[in-house]
């Protein structure tokens, strides 16, 4: 349990604890990425595995943090809530800057994937607990399904040029930049999730506001900010498959391995009913909308497009969410 701290200390923790995630976040994914490509790692496992874990390793820290000190609220939160801000707000404003283009494979596949192991999540809290055995059926349905998909995806595709991976003579030393890289960014996220954990806790109880609406607000969009980072510029540059790739990856690990770990470590005995009521629904429901927005009813066997209406109307259905939190904070 998070010792009591003055309002201004707390401020600063938690301040200061997001800006160490989202530089300890990008530090470690450019290192994870050069790691993976002096190893020879394909640019879609890269895209999928190795930058999905990294955009979600604050949320993995965080939440872990969280469970060990006992704030429950607070894990749910933060993990259930960056599902949402990545579907409503980064997915919504990528195709805004550009609208995205969505493989059959992504439709059919992919998001039907997330749409079950969401509503699987649902049918494990709906007991108004969270187990170990619990915590080991999502963890052991993340080790087969992520690399199923991830199989099932590079089928037919190319291999990777060799242009991407460094010259010989140069390799030990970039392989040994590369893992300083991972091991000091890792480093850096462990210990400021842990000052932003305790200053969001302090926070919440300064202001009498709840840790779950501290955990799907601020931290939410907090340890978010690795992924609207790169979804932003991948979109402006027309990579249309890693913003996708990045988003849905990052939902696999929050919603399997983020809450599966911090429920494994900790057992959840008590949470929110609203997250049962509201959350998860809504992630259910903005889930299912990727492949709503992105079918091509005209030929399914071809890609269709999430185009900028539809992003604005995932971004105004988050505005509403965040007024709907507030007002049941408040009433």
């Amino acid at each position: 349990m998070y010792s009591d701290i003055p309002l201004f200390s707390a401020l600063i923790f938690l301040v200061g604890g997001l800006l160490a995630l989202t530089w300890s976040s990008d530090f470690f994914i450019d290192g994870a990425s050069a790691l993976a490509k002096v190893l020879g790692i394909s640019p879609f496992v890269i895209g999928m595995v190795i930058i999905g874990f990294g955009t979600s390793a604050p949320e993995l820290c965080v939440s872990t943090m969280s469970g060990i000190s006992g704030h429950s609220n607070l894990s749910l939160g933060n993990a259930y809530g960056s599902c949402i801000f990545n579907i409503l707000v980064i997915l919504g404003v990528a195709s805004m800057i550009h609208p995205i283009k969505v493989k059959p494979s992504i439709t059919f596949v992919a998001v039907p994937c997330l749409v079950a192991i969401s509503a699987f999540s649902w049918f494990l809290l709906k007991d108004g607990s969270y187990s170990r055995s619990d915590a080991f059926w999502q963890l052991a349905l993340f080790a087969v399904l992520l690399p199923a998909y991830c199989w099932f995806d590079q089928q037919g595709k190319k291999k990777p040029s060799d242009e991407s991976v460094p010259p010989v003579a140069n390799g030990r030393s970039y392989a040994g930049i590369a893992a300083l890289k991972v091991f000091v960014g890792l480093g850096v996220l462990i210990g400021s999730s842990h000052f932003l954990v305790w200053g969001a806790v302090d926070v919440a109880r300064s202001l009498g506001i709840s840790e779950l609406i501290i955990g799907l607000t601020v931290l939410a969009v907090g340890t978010s900010l690795p992924e609207l980072a790169s979804a932003v510029a991948a979109a402006r540059k027309g990579k249309h498959e890693f913003v996708l790739g990045n988003i849905i990856g990052s939902n696999f690990f929050n919603t399997l391995a983020v809450v599966g770990l911090a429920g494994g470590i900790s057992p959840i005995t008590e949470f929110s009913p609203y997250i049962l009521t509201r959350d998860l629904p809504l992630m259910i429901g903005a889930s299912v909308l990727i492949s709503v927005f992105g079918v091509n009813f005209g030929n399914l066997r071809k890609g269709g497009r999430i185009v900028r209406f539809e992003g604005a109307l995932w971004t105004a259905a988050f505005a509403a969410y965040t007024l709907l939190m507030l007002y049941q904070e408040v009433k």
